[in-house]
């Protein structure tokens, strides 16, 4: 065989493996925790866009009709959340913290009440009491939804010592929106 054969040969199994080489498009995102900035190929990753909706549950009779439904735009996602009160549009955010899960950031949502930590209410009164002026405490705006397998789930409310609810319209602890 002469050497030309030969570089064209090579040339040619080259061509054959780059071309069944099928590498994934990369992904960055950025890990809200940290602010570091990953790198992540697409293989089989979950596809957050869709619609996600509540389920009635067998063992609370309360109605907590809520949907989401997520879309993909040019610069990131977006939201549209409904509810028997409220439909509210905005920006969603997907993160990803320290110990691996998913968070999606729905900003703009203010949530229907907040107490704040009353474990120090001891301390807050006693700064009131002294003449100080104790701050108005404001109700937090943007609620989070842990992601997994096509599931989105919203701590709704929080405990005796910090007492706060996030949508007063679904009387659940924690709201499941389950992707259609």
């Amino acid at each position: 065989m002469n050497s030309i054969s030969k570089i064209t040969a090579v040339f040619v199994l080259a061509l054959l493996v780059l071309a069944c080489n099928n590498k994934p498009k990369p992904v960055i995102e950025k890990d809200a925790s940290t602010s570091k900035v990953s790198l992540k190929t697409n293989t089989n990753e979950d596809v957050i866009e869709g619609l996600y909706e509540t389920h009635p549950e067998s063992e609370n009779s309360d109605e907590c009709k809520i949907s989401i439904e997520i879309t993909k735009t040019k610069t990131g996602y977006s939201y549209f959340l409904k509810t028997k009160l409220r439909k509210l549009k905005g920006i969603a955010t997907l993160t990803t913290n320290e110990s691996g899960e998913k968070i999606i950031a729905l900003e703009g949502i203010e949530w229907d009440e907040y107490e704040g930590d009353i474990s120090r209410e001891e301390e807050n009164d006693s700064i009131a009491d002294s003449g100080t002026n104790s701050q108005e405490l404001k109700i937090p705006v943007g609620i989070g939804a842990g992601y997994t397998q096509d599931t989105l789930t919203i701590q709704n409310y929080g405990n005796a010592m910090n007492s706060y609810t996030k949508i007063s319209e679904c009387g659940r602890k924690y709201i499941q929106l389950i992707k259609k």
